[in-house]
This record gives C-alpha cells, structure tokens and sequence, in this order.
C-alpha cells in the first residue's frame, strides 16, 4: 500500500526558507508522477509544482517559479520542495500526491494525483 509521509513545515519569518520532504513507499519511485498541492484556509487547493516520471521535467506554478525548486531523491524514495523567498501569502498546508500521468496538461490538475499525504503546515510571518 502507498504511503506519502510529509514533514518540515514550520513557522519562518517573511523572506526565509523551508524544505519540505516527502517520503514514499510502497510504489515503484521511479514510474510515478510527484506533485506539491497547498491550500490556505477557505480557499481551494491549488497546485504548487511537479516532477515528471519520464522525463523529470519540473513545472511550478507562476506564483511560486524561481523561489520554490522540486527535486526526488530515487535512492531515498523522497520528494522534496525547496522553498525560498518565502512571502505571507505563501502560508498554507502542503500535501504532497502522486499521478500516473505526465506532462504540462496533466499535472497542474488535482484530479490527475491518486494518492495524498496528510499535508504539513507552512506559516509565513510579516
């Protein structure tokens, strides 16, 4: 069965950093899809980044492209979302997911992930 573990959320100050992990098991690392997702409270969840299976490709959302970098670790079966530059509005929770799909056109949709973590919160203070 698939697990998606998440940790490293926290409080920072505006302008600080945070890298979230995400440890996977019970699923072949390297044939799957990997996304962030974050949702802010009475707001929906909205995409953050990814990473392709067949091409590792990255694709990140405007509001966070050039401060937030995605990477996976195969020998560690872990995704990661390196956060810099961080702003208020960037407080949410973040849920880790994985798709059995690929490319720009599947990936910024939440309905293309299959499995979810249980999210880790981020608070950005001003």
């Amino acid at each position: 069965q698939m697990q998606l573990v998440e940790s490293g959320g926290g409080l920072v100050q505006a302008g600080g950093s945070l890298k979230l992990s995400c440890k996977i098991s019970g699923l072949s690392f390297g044939s799957w899809s990997m996304g962030y997702f974050r949702q802010a409270p009475g707001k929906e969840r909205e995409f953050v980044a990814a990473v392709g299976w067949n091409d590792n490709t990255a694709l990140y959302a405007d509001s966070v492209k050039g401060r937030f970098t995605i990477s996976r670790d195969t020998h560690e079966n872990t995704l990661y979302l390196e956060m810099n530059s961080l702003k208020p509005e960037d407080t949410a929770k973040y849920y880790c997911a994985t798709s059995r799909y690929s490319g720009d056109g599947f990936l910024r949709q939440i309905g293309k992930y299959q499995q979810w973590g249980e999210g880790t919160q981020v608070t950005v203070s001003v």
